[in-house]
């Protein structure tokens, strides 16, 4: 029986012959795990290269990176005590140096962009009142190291604790659900989108939604997907704001 013309010739296929379903299966596994490792990173691209720019930081509330650095640290730590996948832990490390070169822009923007030298706050002082709104980069990297410090150690004596050990990772997870909170309140406030990258709110939900996926799929922890849905949630509700105060940020 002759072969039809339509047939694709022996010769063209045979560089996938090798390639099955299973391979394909693990390539695409492959590809989620580097999207889990490297997307929480993305969405910030947009928001670091805009204060950059423009040389303002005040539409971008720095209490998301206090925020994602105490989730990942907790979430680090909760993998000493409940071993999750190694993407997931790799993602945390590396959202850490990010938090903390986002925070370093930030402090040295708002510090150039003073006209009077305002009065100096250090880590040091325990002033509430000026948590997290010190002058010096310093300040924000000794209480990295001293949050980091006072939980591990924690973490290492109640180790084999079953409970403080799921503690930690719920609150890892919440915290990360929370992510959006310290944004939604400051747009509240100021009743306005403006310096905020819409870019990064529309990055921050896309991951969210593959995040929270991946979770339910890969059957991580059930405090992983629960806060992950809590997080896609908040993050509507912040593009509900740019909706609402559309005007307002067309005048500024």
């Amino acid at each position: 029986m002759p072969t039809p013309d339509y047939m694709i010739p022996a010769v063209l296929l045979e560089p996938f012959s090798g390639i099955t379903m299973p391979n394909i299966i693990e390539i695409i596994s492959i590809g989620c795990q580097g999207a889990m490792i490297f997307g929480g990173v993305i969405p910030f691209i947009p928001q670091y290269l805009d204060i950059k720019k423009s040389g303002n930081a005040d539409g971008f509330s720095t209490f998301v990176c206090l925020n994602l650095l105490i989730a990942n640290i907790l979430r680090i730590l909760f993998w000493f005590g409940r071993h999750f996948e190694l993407p997931l832990l790799a993602q945390s490390i590396i959202m850490v140096f990010t938090m903390l070169a986002l925070t370093e822009l930030c402090v040295r923007v708002k510090h150039k962009g003073e006209l009077i030298a305002s009065k100096e706050h250090k880590f040091t002082d325990f002033d509430r009142g000026h948590f997290w709104k010190w002058t010096y980069f310093s300040s924000y990297l000794q209480f990295t190291v001293a949050f980091t410090a006072v939980v591990g150690l924690l973490t290492w004596i109640f180790l084999d604790n079953v409970y403080f050990v799921e503690t930690i990772g719920f609150l890892a997870v919440f915290a990360e659900a929370m992510l959006g909170a310290p944004q939604f309140y400051r747009n509240f406030v100021n009743k306005s989108t403006h310096g905020m990258s819409k870019k990064m709110v529309a990055m921050w939900t896309c991951g969210d939604c593959f995040k929270t996926g991946y979770f339910i799929v890969r059957q991580a922890p059930a405090q992983f997907w629960i806060c992950g849905m809590l997080q896609v949630g908040i993050d509507i509700s912040i593009f509900l704001q740019v909706y609402c105060y559309r005007n307002k940020a067309a005048i500024s």
